[in-house]
């Protein structure tokens, strides 16, 4: 979580787009230090509490269908780095293999309790481990594959000078993404030329406006989100 040093970032990262980003987290650095601490502490506390339910939830997909509990998949988070992302698995086994990159509208690929941990973000618990290891956030941009990260502008790549995020302005805003999502064939083309930009535009905004304050915000506009 702590921020590099300017000589010490990604040479791609090193630009004209990125530099207002830096400078602003460079004057926040001890916000940052406090929202590390905040996350290994709160993660930790809710593995805990909710080992019970990673139980239940691993009984009911695999009596649902065949597979693994869990999904893995690389994704990018800080300074560009690859890490496995853990979910749990709302598709079929090797879903993510056939068909688009991203979830469709009515995906045929989702299973019963799949569609029930995506309703209310279920599948997103075992990120509680990404957290702990630091390599994502409650609160950042939410990690892209490597295909999509390539599509990145200049400017977009600074949202890679903070870790990924379980939740954002930008997922909160597009939490029914799959709805504008409906043919398998175009679909990660409309996400990378439509969607992608707006959601990044939003994450950039975060990082201009960062501080604690606005973290606590985006986690309580989350909840309340899911709640209702």
């Amino acid at each position: 979580m702590i921020l590099r040093r300017w000589d010490e970032l990604p040479e791609y990262m090193r630009n004209d787009s990125i530099r207002k980003y830096y400078q602003i987290l460079y004057k926040k650095r001890f916000s940052l230090i406090l929202k590390r601490v905040f996350d290994i502490v709160f993660a930790t506390l809710l593995l805990i509490i909710s080992s019970p339910i990673f139980i239940l939830l691993g009984i009911f997909i695999k009596i649902d269908s065949k597979g693994p509990v869990f999904f893995k998949q690389i994704r990018v988070t800080q300074y560009g780095k690859l890490f496995k992302i853990y979910k749990f698995r709302t598709m079929i086994h090797n879903g993510k293999k056939h068909g688009a990159k991203v979830t469709l509208k009515s995906d045929m690929r989702i299973t019963k309790v799949g569609k029930v941990l995506r309703k209310y973000r279920l599948d997103e618990l075992p990120q509680l481990f990404n957290i702990i290891r630091g390599d994502m956030s409650f609160v950042g941009t939410r990690p892209e594959i490597v295909d999509y990260v390539k599509k990145y502008t200049d400017e977009m790549a600074a949202t890679l000078l903070l870790p990924a995020g379980v939740t954002s302005d930008a997922s909160i805003s597009f939490k029914d993404e799959e709805e504008l999502l409906t043919n398998d064939q175009c679909a990660d083309s409309v996400y990378c030329e439509t969607i992608l930009p707006i959601k990044m535009k939003l994450n950039l905004n975060s990082i201009l406006k960062f501080s604690l304050f606005n973290e606590a915000r985006i986690l309580i506009k989350t909840l309340l989100v899911l709640f209702k």
